[in-house]
């Protein structure tokens, strides 16, 4: 048993065999039937200390600190970051596979679309290695999980079912920190706000704000002194890529060295016109019930048909393997009594999602496969096209052959090694010339 659980972490491409980031077939998201809130009764190192008679550590509600140094105290209760509460967790990227890391379930402090404060869950990880100075931290951005709390990343790290843990287990291995959001509404009251560009990427930002103000990630190295990684695939691709956009003015203080994005939905109209009537049409239902959420005059519930409806509360509970079953070959007539996407409230709200407008303030590493099925390889390149125009310094790497899924895997390991060298402030002019 002490020699399980004092192994290092494994690499990412051994484990994650099977379709993750919400494809079909993809059960390792909801493979868990744990309720929602499982990761509190979940045996973890709050349990451990409790056996051993030790009160175990946490920050309190409303408590606000900073690490590093000259960071000052902001003393506003709306402060982007601010961590609500934190309690011990636990990480293992595969069930059965514990891993030395230190793990906080947090609640902090956010921003909605609109600007308005929120609260958001999440995740921070550090390896438990022994070293105690500045350390890196990869603010990680998961692809599509669902929109039910059960289905948030927080609920499967303790007991290895959250579908990209192999793949954050890899930033672990090499001695990086690591913050997951659960995103707005994921893990909290509310509807996830998925697909909406400016609420995935405050809760980014802000998780990384988050884990520089935690006290007991100070012991290990969490420290606003480090660099600062960017990190997503997918929904997560969006959420990542959006944040480097913001990050400049949203967190000027983070010391962001790049942003790694993958299968990067930039352009929702696009993607939609590639989903419809095909097996990943549930992704349309999840988008739309995700800008309602954001916006609720866009009054979604009256366009939807009674099969519409009843679909929407599969969305709204629902694992993204159950939506994309009950959606498979779903057309927008199939589900609604006129299209949404045809009044001008819904175009505006679905322009303000896309990706490319604004140049991100420090190198960024594009990665797609072309044969993905999921969100067109296009897309991907107009994006890579946007940010070059815009003077970025993108590193564009294509995966031939690849999909949706196997990008994702294959494209982790590089994208992990150029953040690295970006760690390292080796100086990057990507390869927007050839």
């Amino acid at each position: 048993m002490m020699s399980a659980l004092r192994r290092r972490p494994v690499a990412a491409s051994a484990v994650l065999a099977v379709a993750v980031l919400g494809l079909p077939g993809s059960a390792a998201a909801e493979s868990s039937n744990a309720p929602v809130g499982a990761p509190d009764a979940t045996p973890s190192a709050h349990s451990a200390a409790q056996a051993a008679g030790k009160a175990p550590s946490a920050v309190k509600h409303g408590q606000d600190k900073h690490h590093g140094k000259g960071r000052k105290h902001p003393g506003k209760k709306k402060t982007p970051g601010k961590i609500l509460s934190s309690k011990p967790s636990s990480f293992q990227y595969t069930p059965g596979a514990p891993t030395p890391t230190k793990a906080w379930k947090i609640t902090y402090r956010s921003t909605t679309a609109d600007g308005r404060p929120n609260t958001v869950s999440g995740t921070v990880i550090v390896p438990d290695d022994g070293k105690a100075g500045p350390r890196p931290l990869i603010t990680y951005a998961v692809g599509t999980v669902g929109l039910g709390d059960k289905c948030a990343p927080s609920a499967g790290f303790p007991n290895g079912t959250t579908a990209e843990a192999p793949l954050v287990n890899a930033a672990l291995v090499r001695g990086y920190a690591v913050v997951v959001t659960d995103y707005e509404g994921l893990g909290t009251p509310g509807d996830h706000t998925y697909m909406v560009a400016k609420a995935q990427g405050s809760a980014v930002l802000d998780a990384a704000r988050a884990a520089q103000r935690h006290p007991e990630a100070a012991k290990y190295g969490v420290s606003a002194d480090a660099p600062v990684g960017i990190m997503g695939y997918s929904q997560g691709g969006g959420a990542s890529a959006k944040a480097a956009e913001m990050a400049a003015t949203y967190a000027p203080e983070l010391k962001v060295k790049g942003t790694a994005s993958g299968g990067v939905p930039a352009d929702l109209a696009k993607v939609a016109d590639s989903l419809e009537g095909g097996d990943s049409a549930g992704y349309m239902l999840m988008s739309a019930v995700g800008q309602n959420a954001a916006q609720p005059s866009l009054g979604l519930d009256k366009y939807l048909t009674k099969e519409g409806r009843k679909l929407a509360k599969v969305v709204r509970n629902e694992c993204v393997g159950t939506v994309l079953e009950a959606g498979r070959g779903k057309t927008i007539e199939d589900v609604t009594t006129s299209n949404p996407l045809d009044r001008p409230e819904w175009q505006k709200a679905i322009a303000r999602q896309l990706i490319g407008t604004k140049r991100p303030s420090a190198p960024t590493f594009l990665y797609h496969g072309d044969a993905d099925e999921t969100i067109p390889y296009a897309v991907g390149q107009k994006l890579r096209a946007d940010w070059c125009a815009k003077g970025n310094a993108v590193e564009w790497k294509p995966f031939a052959g690849e999909s949706h899924v196997g990008t994702a895997i294959q494209g982790n390991g590089p994208a992990l090694e150029w953040l690295g060298r970006r760690f390292a402030d080796e100086p990057t002019s990507g390869n927007c010339g050839t």
